[in-house]
C-alpha cells in the first residue's frame, strides 16, 4: 500500500455526507468509487454509522453503497470488523436485490471471516450470475470443506466469469489439496474460456498433478499462448516442456528483441529439474503433433 496515497485519502477535507452523496449521484461507476475509497481509508466511527444507515434504507443503491463501504473499512488495517460483519449478517436474509447481494458477498470476502461461509452457500444457485460471482469472492481463500465444495460446484457454472474465478480460487487462493480439487481443476483444463483454462493449469501444476502435462503441452503449442500457461510450466518444471519453451523464447526474441521474464523463469525451472534428476535424455519426446505453429 502506497503510504502517500493512503495519507492523501485520510486527509481529504470533504465531509462524510458529501462523499456519500457524490458516490450516489456520480453516473460513472469508476469515478463513483473514488469517494468510497476515501471513506474506507477514513474509517472513523462516523463513517461506520453512516454506512449502517445506508444499509438500513429501502433504496437498493444506498444499501449497495453501504455494503461496499463496510467491505474494506479501514484499509489496509481493518476498522470495526465485528460491527461490519454483524451489519452485513443482518442485511443478508431479507435482501433480494442482486446488486446488493453481490456487494454483501464481496464485502464478506474482504472481511475474510469464516463465519460467512454458511451464510453465503445457500446463494450458490441464485439465478443472477452477478450474485453467484459475488459468492465466489465471498468464499475465496477459505480452506473450509464447505467453501471448497461450493467453489467446486461454481467452477462448473455456465457463466464464464463465475467459472473462471471459482477455478482461480480453487487453484491458487487455497492450500488444500485433495482428489476432488484436482479433478475439478482437470475438468477446467480444457475449458473453452482461455483464462479459466489457464487458472486450472496453474492450480494443477502447483499441486504437482502429473495429469497437467498433456493439456499444458497442448496449451504451450497454441498460437498466442497465455501467461498462465507459462506460469504453470514454471510450477510443474517438467523437462519435457523445454523444447516448446525454448521455441517461445526464440519467437519473442525474433518479434521484440527481448524475452518475457516468465518464459525465462519457466525455462530455468525445467532445466533445473532436468539436471537435478539426471533423467532428461530418458524422458519421452514431445509428439510431432504438438509442434507449435506460429
Amino acid at each position: 500500500m502506497n503510504e502517500e496515497f493512503a495519507t492523501e485519502k485520510r486527509n481529504d477535507p470533504r465531509s462524510t455526507a458529501e462523499l456519500i452523496n457524490l458516490a450516489l449521484i456520480e453516473p460513472d461507476e469508476d469515478k463513483a468509487w473514488e469517494p468510497v475509497t476515501v471513506l474506507q481509508f477514513r474509517a472513523t466511527r462516523d463513517v461506520l454509522d453512516a454506512a449502517e444507515c445506508l444499509c438500513d434504507t429501502t433504496v437498493a443503491k444506498k444499501r449497495e453503497l453501504g455494503a461496499n463501504i463496510l467491505g474494506q473499512l479501514g484499509v489496509p488495517k481493518r476498522a470495526f470488523p465485528e460491527e461490519c460483519f454483524q451489519i452485513l449478517c443482518r442485511m443478508l436474509p431479507e435482501e433480494k436485490d442482486p446488486g446488493v447481494l453481490d456487494a454483501i458477498a464481496v464485502a464478506f470476502g474482504h472481511l475474510d471471516d469464516p463465519r460467512c461461509i454458511e451464510l453465503l452457500v445457500p446463494l450458490k444457485t441464485h439465478p443472477d450470475s452477478e450474485v453467484r460471482f459475488g459468492i465466489v469472492h465471498g468464499l475465496s481463500g477459505h480452506d473450509h470443506p464447505l467453501a471448497i465444495r461450493t467453489l467446486i460446484e461454481l467452477s462448473k457454472d455456465i457463466d464464464d466469469d463465475v467459472r473462471n474465478w471459482a477455478t482461480f480460487a480453487l487453484g491458487t487462493l487455497i492450500q488444500a489439496d485433495n482428489h476432488e480439487i484436482r479433478d475439478a481443476l482437470l475438468a477446467r483444463s480444457t475449458d473453452a474460456q482461455d483464462e479459466c483454462r489457464g487458472e486450472a493449469l496453474v492450480g494443477m501444476a502447483r499441486r504437482k498433478d502429473g495429469r497437467v502435462f498433456e493439456p499444458l503441452l497442448k496449451e504451450l503449442a497454441t498460437e498466442g499462448v497465455g501467461s498462465l500457461a507459462i506460469e504453470a510450466a514454471a510450477e510443474i518444471a517438467d523437462p519435457r516442456l523445454l523444447p516448446l519453451l525454448l521455441e517461445l523464447k526464440d519467437d519473442c526474441l525474433a518479434a521484440s528483441g527481448s524475452v518475457d521474464d516468465d518464459i525465462e523463469r519457466a525455462i530455468a525451472a525445467c532445466r533445473f529439474a532436468r539436471d537435478a534428476s539426471k533423467r532428461g535424455d530418458r524422458m519421452p519426446a514431445i509428439p510431432p503433433h504438438y509442434t507449435a505453429h506460429r
